[in-house]
């Protein structure tokens, strides 16, 4: 028998990975203000470019984690009237969002390489605002403008919510909560590496891919453990693409190292960027955390299955 079970690593989470639901209840309303201000602007300013805002990122997931200091929020722009150079386009934004809330100090919008920023001196929370270039798509399908190389991404905000929300139906609180796991064991890898790469939605990705080959969330060692297996035994070398909304053969070869594939647009490798190196130190970060897990759940005291969590998340883990 474990001496570190499921109920452990749910009470674990509860204490040091969740945010806890008075916080997502606050974060969501101070968007929802944010965004009932801009509505209201825009119903008293008919030919205003900027048409819709929609919290997007982890907390419109539910996948935020306890020391979430800022929220997603993306806002659609016509994009007839908007600049198409990155630069320029964040700029123009920044200026139409200050008049849009007059009573907020200059400081407190601030254009950053490829989003806004607005921070809320009472709550000290910041929103991140992204640009989508709108041309009246019913999905909400709009471009993003990438800050690397200028090109325009396809995207829906909506439709992304909505894949998630289908996992999490299927899975109820389990899908999220190994998602948030993951998210905080690469946490602790960053602590050890400020150079280690792995992105959330890469993580949502690899658990929606191995969920629809059977993989079972309700014991999360066991599931760790088989995620961290799967990553180990197949190197991130196996595309994974979804036909929720466009047939798989539509995505292409490309020569990325790794090939996960935006649910949304089937030309959009999310995982585009990443290094032969990058994906190396995935796959032996998860080797580790794989063999701490294995030696965990054989261990013969508590205090030797804590020590070996503790290689997984962190002193934290209690």
């Amino acid at each position: 028998m474990s001496h570190i079970n499921h109920n452990e690593i749910v009470l674990f989470a509860d204490e040091y990975v969740n945010l806890k639901n008075e916080d997502v209840l606050e974060y969501r309303a101070q968007a929802k203000r944010l965004r009932d201000r801009l509505e209201t602007y825009i119903a008293e300013n008919p030919d205003f470019v900027l048409r819709k805002m929609l919290l997007s990122g982890s907390l419109a997931k539910g996948t935020a984690l306890k020391d979430i200091d800022d929220i997603d929020i993306a806002v659609y722009i016509s994009s007839k009237d908007a600049p198409e150079k990155v630069g320029e386009l964040v700029d123009w934004l920044a200026e139409r969002l200050q008049n849009a809330f007059p009573n907020m100090k200059p400081e407190q919008v601030v254009a950053n390489p490829s989003t806004i920023t607005i921070s809320f001196i009472g709550t000290g929370l910041r929103v991140d605002i992204v640009p989508i270039l709108y041309d009246g798509d019913k999905d909400w399908k709009g471009h993003l403008v990438s800050k690397y190389t200028g090109e325009k991404i396809l995207t829906s905000i909506p439709l992304h919510l909505e894949f998630i929300r289908k996992r999490k139906e299927v899975h109820d609180v389990h899908y999220a909560q190994i998602i948030r796991l993951l998210k905080f064991w690469v946490k602790q890898r960053k602590l050890e590496n400020p150079d280690f790469r792995f992105k959330s939605f890469m993580i949502e990705l690899m658990v929606a891919h191995m969920v629809s080959q059977g993989l079972k969330l309700d014991n999360y060692p066991e599931a760790l453990a088989k995620i961290f297996a799967y990553i180990a035994t197949d190197g991130l070398k196996t595309p994974i693409v979804f036909s929720d909304n466009y047939h798989h053969g539509l995505c292409g070869d490309c020569p990325d190292i790794i090939h996960f594939w935006d649910p949304v647009n089937h030309e959009n490798n999310v995982a585009k960027k990443y290094t032969e190196a990058q994906r190396g130190a995935i796959v032996e970060a998860a080797l580790d955390a794989g063999d701490a897990i294995d030696s965990a759940l054989r261990a013969h005291t508590k205090s030797e299955a804590l020590r070996y969590w503790r290689k997984v998340f962190g002193a934290t883990f209690s």
